[in-house]
């Protein structure tokens, strides 16, 4: 089968995260046909189920599969960092809080 890079890292990160819990899950993803044509594979991804990237030599227009790279990430056992990166609350503030978790807040 051959689908993009991005979908490709997404399958074989979500495959192992499905192996880590035991379980085997049903995913689709985008492919393209040796005619060039998008079609969809069925996949069963998960505790023995083996999935192998390699890359290909590929000539002309790469089709966007971002969608379906998204989604794959979107599954509720892809693995996710436990940090996010916040946005600071309003313009101008260059300075880190200063949070202490000792003291109560009040609401």
């Amino acid at each position: 089968m051959i689908t993009t890079d991005d979908v490709a890292a997404s399958l074989v990160e979500l495959t192992a995260a499905v192996a880590k819990e035991g379980q085997a899950e049903a995913v689709s993803i985008p492919i393209v046909t040796e005619d060039k044509k998008v079609a969809q594979a069925e996949l069963v991804i998960g505790v023995g189920k083996d999935v192998l990237s390699a890359p290909v030599e590929w000539t002309g227009e790469e089709p966007n599969f971002s969608r379906a790279s998204e989604d794959l990430r979107n599954h509720r056992l892809y693995p996710r960092s436990a940090l996010r990166i916040v946005e600071p609350a309003f313009e101008g503030a260059d300075e880190p809080d200063d949070w202490d978790f000792d003291q109560p807040t009040q609401a």
